[in-house]
């Protein structure tokens, strides 16, 4: 079984999902952030591919992009940073990034890489559903990798179902109409969205992401679906941090479990 499926098959709720740009801070940063991620309580470790033409990010993860390309990241160099982190955990690993950059460097060509390294699965925002079905979808279950779609609140119900219906992994649940580094609160808005995919009784997980920055937040998640992803907060914890990734990490894990008080 894939590590992605046994991770929701064996914890169903509050699954921890913690994006990072890799080679951000430091080049070198990439394989420390996961072994501390595994090791302070994430479930799911969400590892951004750095692109300089994001769809979807927002400042913050812009930033860190162009700083780990600036670092001389490179997708040859993150292979290699994860299958020496592979070598330390066992947490899921899933690759966000652009289809663009697939393309680029080859899709069964990365779909192989990927796989060997360790990736469980794969988000790709602006791969379109019917064109992962046409181009991509044999690639990706051939090296076994699992692929999540996203939703929005401008998703109709009958995308929604079209899109659960494709996706392999969980379905990223957008929580607002807005790049990623938005609001920390969730709205009366907000949980209608999430109350009518709710009732839409689809069977795929799900988690929550875009705006969840703290315990709270965290917790108001996890109410919803199986649990929330959580990338802009960590972004600004590892800011500066060059020389001490792995105790960044750790701190700011800890305070995303920690019991919120009223």
């Amino acid at each position: 079984m894939n590590r992605l499926s046994k991770l929701f098959a064996d914890k169903p709720r509050d699954v921890l999902n913690v994006y990072f740009t890799a080679g951000y801070p430091a080049l070198d940063s990439t394989v420390p952030v996961i072994t501390a991620l595994a090791e302070s309580g994430a479930d799911l470790i969400e590892i951004g591919m750095p692109y300089s033409d994001p769809m979807a990010d927002g400042e913050t993860i812009q930033r860190s992009s162009m700083q780990a390309l600036s670092n001389g990241m490179t997708l040859k160099l993150l292979f290699e940073q994860i299958a020496e982190a592979r070598r330390h955990t066992e947490v899921p690993l899933v690759l966000m990034g652009y289809y663009n950059q697939l393309m680029q460097y080859g899709p069964d060509r990365f779909v192989d890489k990927a796989a060997e390294a360790g990736v469980d699965g794969l988000i790709l925002p602006d791969l379109p559903a019917y064109e992962y079905q046409r181009d991509f979808r044999d690639i990706a279950e051939r090296a076994g990798l699992e692929i999540s779609f996203l939703v929005t609140p401008q998703t109709t119900d009958e995308r929604i179902r079209e899109i659960a219906a494709t996706s392999t992994g969980f379905m990223y649940v957008v929580s607002s109409s807005s790049i990623t580094g938005g609001s920390a609160q969730i709205s009366d808005r907000q949980r209608a969205y999430f109350d009518r995919i709710a009732a839409l009784g689809l069977d795929n997980p799900k988690l929550i992401g875009f705006g969840i920055s703290d315990a709270r937040t965290f917790r108001t998640a996890c109410e919803y679906f199986n649990g929330a992803i959580i990338g802009s907060a960590f972004i600004r914890a590892l800011h500066g941090q060059d020389e001490r990734v792995a105790e960044a990490t750790r701190e700011f894990v800890h305070g995303i479990l920690a019991p919120v008080t009223a």
